[in-house]
């Protein structure tokens, strides 16, 4: 009696940790470097390296192999994606790979024809699963930061309260729905600090903007809110942008969803300030990198 899983772990792993290990040294990490991301031992990356692993020609030839490879790779040597990220992405692959009659599930009749007419499907783990939502929420948070850091005067953008950029997952209903910057971005001597890694559940004023506008109608999933200036809302509107006006010193729901069932095509939100309360812009769109990529337009 042989089992899928068994494929997977004889024929499958180790031709795609071979696959990933040359993929991430050809980017630049060291032997070490890639021993610590795999969570293999340098030993094993050596054998990965000198060909010394038996490798799986129809696995190492699937194109959704060399596909998730290719993206793992970068996204783990730019340190956009996180290993528990990669971990989901090969999981889902390889449930793929064994459902029906795919990769897997054919070596696995091959090792045990009586399966061959037997119309079972493998599929045990969900493609579209919570974690791995959160994962990509997350991932894509680091992707718009990134762009923000490399901005040159950025800083300049943040308001004395600070910004934040938040995203959240296609079925958010409240703010641990919604990923953002631990103590929000500020501006350290003219250079913008993002003080740790983007968490669920970490923003609460930016979150609660972006929550209402989906809630009235916003195809948005994520946010960002920066100083306000009334040339930077022209600069907007000339990106594309519609822009509209709200009072924050009422309900930030009622306000913000009274705005956007006015304008559902309104991207850009912004209120004047008022006793206590600092003007902001609120920029929003489809993902962080693309509101990140707006705000950079800015500068």
């Amino acid at each position: 009696m042989q089992f899928v899983e068994e494929i997977v772990v004889d024929e499958f792993l180790p031709t795609f940790r071979s696959l990933l290990a040359g993929e991430l040294r050809e980017r630049g990490l060291t032997q070490s470097e890639v021993a610590a991301v795999l969570g293999i031992s340098q030993s094993a990356v050596s054998k990965y390296a000198h060909g010394d692993v038996t490798v799986n020609d129809r696995i190492a030839d699937d194109e959704r192999v060399t596909a998730l490879v290719d993206e793992l790779g970068e996204g783990l040597a730019s340190g956009d994606m996180a290993p528990v990220q990669a971990l989901i992405e090969t999981e889902v692959l390889i449930r793929e790979l064994e459902n029906g009659s795919d990769l897997l599930a054919q070596l696995h009749e091959d090792a045990v024809p009586e399966l061959a007419d037997h119309g079972s499907s493998f599929r045990v783990h969900d493609p579209e699963s919570e974690l791995r939502t959160s994962e990509r929420v997350l991932s894509s948070l680091r992707r718009g930061l990134r762009i923000l850091e490399n901005a040159s005067g950025f800083a300049t953008l943040i308001p004395a309260v600070g910004s934040n950029l938040v995203a959240c997952t296609p079925d958010a209903e409240d703010v641990d729905d919604v990923a953002g910057v631990p103590g929000r971005i500020f501006d350290v001597k003219g250079r913008a600090t993002v003080p740790k890694s983007p968490e669920f559940g970490v923003s609460e004023h930016v979150a609660t903007v972006l929550l209402s506008a989906r809630r009235h109608g916003s195809e948005a999933s994520a946010a960002i809110n920066v100083a306000y200036d009334p040339d930077l809302l022209e600069d907007l509107a000339a990106q594309g942008h519609v822009t509209a006006e709200f009072d924050e010193s009422d309900d930030v729901d009622e306000s913000v969803g009274a705005v956007i069932e006015d304008q559902p095509d309104a991207t850009v939100l912004y209120q004047t300030g008022g006793m206590g309360i600092e003007p902001l812009i609120y920029v929003l769109g489809s993902d962080a990198e693309s509101v990140a990529d707006s705000v950079r337009q800015l500068l």
